[in-house]
Parts: structure tokens; C-alpha cells; sequence
């Protein structure tokens, strides 16, 4: 069944970004929220799905943490 929804443009842009970084879609991002609020779905059978699906955000972010707070630290205060 199709169910339409409004949402404030602050709550979507959050909905697009964390459906972005888990990568799944804003639908199944929604449906599994649906599901766990109405207490269908266990919240730890889902981390152990999200984990065992390998795509978890952006998997080189933290590689490049300490090069980009330096750049960033550089150019507040260019010495």
C-alpha cells in the first residue's frame, strides 16, 4: 500500500543524508523506522544487517581525519 507523507525540508534534508550514508533508500530508510517504532523490528537485527551489508556510510572518511583537521587548523591561521 502507498502512504504519502509531508515533511518539513529540515527533516527531509536530514532523511536524504542518513539514508545517503547508510545507503539505502529514504523508503526503506522510513519503513524500517515504521517498523521499529511499532516494535516489528529489533533495533539489534538491524545493526547486524547494516554490518553484515558491508556499506556503512563512507568506509574512508576516518583515513583522512587527521589531514583534513590539519588543513583545516592551517587555514584559520596561516603563520
Amino acid at each position: 500500500m502507498a502512504v504519502s507523507v509531508r515533511l518539513d525540508p529540515v527533516v527531509e534534508a536530514k532523511l536524504t543524508q542518513q539514508a545517503t550514508l547508510l545507503g539505502i533508500t529514504k523508503s526503506d530508510f522510513i519503513k524500517d523506522a515504521i517498523a521499529r517504532v511499532l516494535g516489528i523490528k529489533n533495533p539489534a537485527t538491524l545493526l547486524k544487517q547494516a554490518r553484515k551489508s558491508g556499506k556503512m556510510g563512507r568506509p574512508r572518511a576516518s583515513a583522512s581525519v587527521a589531514a583534513t583537521m590539519k588543513a583545516r587548523l592551517r587555514a584559520k591561521r596561516p603563520d
